[in-house]
């Protein structure tokens, strides 16, 4: 196989929407790996005596993706609200306590200072605070999972 072969299956795995393909002859093993959105199907390509690649596709796994258009209308909906992040690796709580009521819910108004949620880290609960006064426009993460440093926690409308 020579470099022009393998650009044509680079070519062809990016339009293929394939994110995944793998190909493997006697002397040669190849793993393309791609970064499309919303795709999470895997393709085989089996080199055969013959010289003609056969492709044998995985059984596609449904995954819950939004068209472009609308993912780009939901950003540039979301850039007028203030972003409220993690500042610490952790375990995020809605609640102070699982009989208590949650702290914050979606429509909730905000000041500075208020709590918003608990993140877990190494057995200490730490009182996460608002740093903005706004209203709560949207939660973007469950209760009781992990969150990251940095991660997107809430949506507030500063108006």
């Amino acid at each position: 196989m020579d470099i022009k072969e393998i650009q044509s299956l680079i070519k062809f795995v990016a339009k293929s929407g394939a994110s995944e393909v793998k190909l493997e002859t006697d002397d040669i093993k190849i793993t393309i790996r791609t970064g499309a959105v919303g795709t999470s199907e895997t393709t085989y390509v089996q080199q055969m005596p013959m010289g003609q690649p056969q492709m044998m596709a995985a059984a596609p796994v449904e995954v819950a993706a939004t068209p472009v258009a609308e993912k780009a209308a939901n950003e540039a909906e979301d850039d007028k609200y203030i972003t409220i992040k993690s500042p610490i690796i952790g375990t995020f709580y809605r609640k102070p306590s699982p009989d208590k009521p949650s702290f914050v819910e979606v429509g909730t108004d905000i000041g500075k200072g208020d709590v918003l949620c608990v993140i877990e880290a190494m057995k200490l609960f730490n009182d996460i605070e608002s740093e903005v006064s706004g209203k709560i426009v949207k939660i973007l993460v469950d209760d009781s999972s992990p969150v990251e440093f940095d991660q997107p926690l809430f949506l507030v409308d500063p108006s």
